[in-house]
């Protein structure tokens, strides 16, 4: 594999995956740019761009571990202070993150397969990309400024997560579709950028166990520095990307992100056609 692909994958990765702009759209632009431009190199397999699809998304896991750290450590004490017959507010955080995870699991789990051999496409991505951007962008209008995470119920947390399971679509942006679900709901911004990115951690925490797997029964020692190089790139990038959201929510809105999901969406249609 090309180092050129590891620093690129690594860096769209970093820079998309807690934007809501879509993370997997962008990597499925990056796999159809290299293809297009015809630079795969000949030891590049389906496989191999799976495991490095799979450390540039553990490395955005750690970027969001470390910084909701006083989250994650609230909901792990939580659960042992459940087995006490307690519900503190970590314990009762952690439930959410879990209530709002089933249907992306079982939507997975069953149904992955299909869905990524039929959608991953450009005009897919194209069209996603678009489509839910004028849904960031009126639910960000409409929805009222008045809750934050310790008001929600079970019932709103199982709406986001219903909602997550669009992310399955390239372009839809699960960070986009879950943050409109909860503006929607009407969630502070930051409040609902902070219940998004918690609920990433169970999402991208799966296949990278799988990645953890492979890697180290790859014989392949240069693969597993480039796995590992590009796990490091996109925590580093994504740990920024992270703050820099996070600042933007406490002044403004989904506003850029909005038009830069419809430049982009327009544009690969009119390459497309």
């Amino acid at each position: 594999m090309a180092l050129l692909h590891v620093f690129v994958l690594a860096i769209v990765q970093g820079l998309t995956e807690f934007l809501p702009i879509s993370s997997s759209g962008h990597l499925v632009l990056v796999w159809g740019g290299v293809d297009y431009l015809g630079l795969k190199v000949p030891q590049e397999t389906a496989h191999s761009r799976l495991l490095l699809d799979i450390a540039v998304h553990v490395g955005t896991l750690l970027a969001v571990c470390l910084y909701y750290y006083r989250d994650l450590i609230a909901m792990l004490g939580g659960f042992f202070a459940l087995a006490t017959g307690r519900i503190t507010p970590g314990a009762r955080l952690a439930l959410l993150v879990v209530i709002a995870s089933i249907p992306l699991a079982l939507v997975g789990y069953f149904f992955l397969e299909e869905i990524a051999g039929s959608l991953h496409n450009i005009e897919v991505v194209a069209w996603a990309t678009i489509i839910f951007a004028l849904v960031l962008f009126v639910t960000d209008r409409v929805g009222m400024t008045l809750r934050r995470i310790e008001h929600m119920t079970v019932w709103a947390a199982l709406l986001i997560g219903c909602c997550q399971v669009l992310a399955l679509i390239p372009g839809a942006s699960r960070s986009g579709i879950t943050m409109s679900a909860a503006r929607l709901l009407g969630y502070e911004r930051t409040e609902a950028a902070r219940f998004s990115l918690l609920m990433a951690i169970p999402a991208i925490a799966g296949p990278g166990l799988l990645l953890a797997h492979d890697v180290t029964q790859t014989p392949d020692v240069q693969f597993g520095y480039e796995v590992v190089l590009a796990a490091g790139m996109s925590f580093a990038v994504a740990f920024l990307t992270i703050a820099l959201m996070i600042r933007w929510l406490q002044y403004a809105g989904f506003a850029p992100f909005v038009v830069y999901r419809l430049l982009l969406g327009a544009a690969l249609l009119y390459w497309i056609a």
